[in-house]
């Protein structure tokens, strides 16, 4: 008994890869049904085998209807059967999606992350009084620290002033003040101290777990003398 062999070369495009060759072929072998009744029974089992080789899409909203918006993609438009969703159309499916707007970080100075800027949109956001004073200084010492962390040195405090007003146009200037930021030494024994708890923390809770299992292990009656 000869046996046909299909090359890759010999192969068409998959149209939706993750759903494999065999699927592609079900969904050919549908469009080519001249009954409209078993056109409709099988395009139902097909969106059954689907959603079963997708199971990690079951939780995301209209899951059945993008499934059959696949199917009909898959056909190239070409499968009559009723849907029990809009069909979706070509001009949709050739759309391309809206550009994402990316966070923009916090202009040359990356090392201050992309939350920064944010924290000063609202300092300007808020009247003028005690309340913004104290938020304007939590974020001169908050940018202090980003700093050290990566410089692992020390900085001036007119380096931070002159960083803050140029982020927020010269609204927020703290130059020639007399306001002192936290000192390097204790911004960084902060950083590494937390950092160090959490590594405590992790490490009790091993070791934490090691106890509930020895204790787990001793309970057996296997192991007792």
């Amino acid at each position: 008994m000869g046996f046909d062999l299909e090359y890759n070369s010999e192969r068409s495009t998959l149209i939706i890869p993750e759903y494999g060759r065999h699927v592609q072929k079900l969904v050919n072998h549908c469009v080519a049904l001249e009954d409209d009744q078993e056109r409709e029974k099988m395009a139902h089992a097909i969106i059954d085998v689907m959603g079963n080789l997708q199971p990690h899409l079951r939780d995301v909203p209209d899951f059945k209807h993008k499934l059959w918006d696949q199917l009909f993609i898959m056909s190239k438009f070409l499968l009559k059967v009723e849907s029990p969703y809009e069909k979706i159309t070509i001009e949709e499916a050739n759309a391309k999606p809206e550009r994402l707007n990316y966070p923009k970080s916090a202009s040359k100075y990356k090392f201050y992350g992309n939350n920064i800027q944010t924290m000063i949109d609202v300092a300007l956001s808020w009247e003028e009084g005690d309340l913004r004073d104290a938020l304007v200084l939590n974020i001169a010492n908050h940018m202090k620290k980003c700093y050290l962390n990566w410089n692992k040195d020390t900085v001036e405090d007119g380096v931070i002033f002159n960083h803050l007003a140029e982020l927020s146009k010269k609204e927020i200037d703290l130059r020639g003040s007399d306001i002192e930021l936290s000192q390097s030494g204790t911004l960084l024994r902060k950083s590494n101290s937390g950092r160090m708890n959490n590594q405590h923390q992790k490490n009790n809770s091993n070791n934490n777990r090691n106890n509930n299992n020895g204790r787990k292990h001793n309970n057996n009656p296997k192991h007792r003398k």
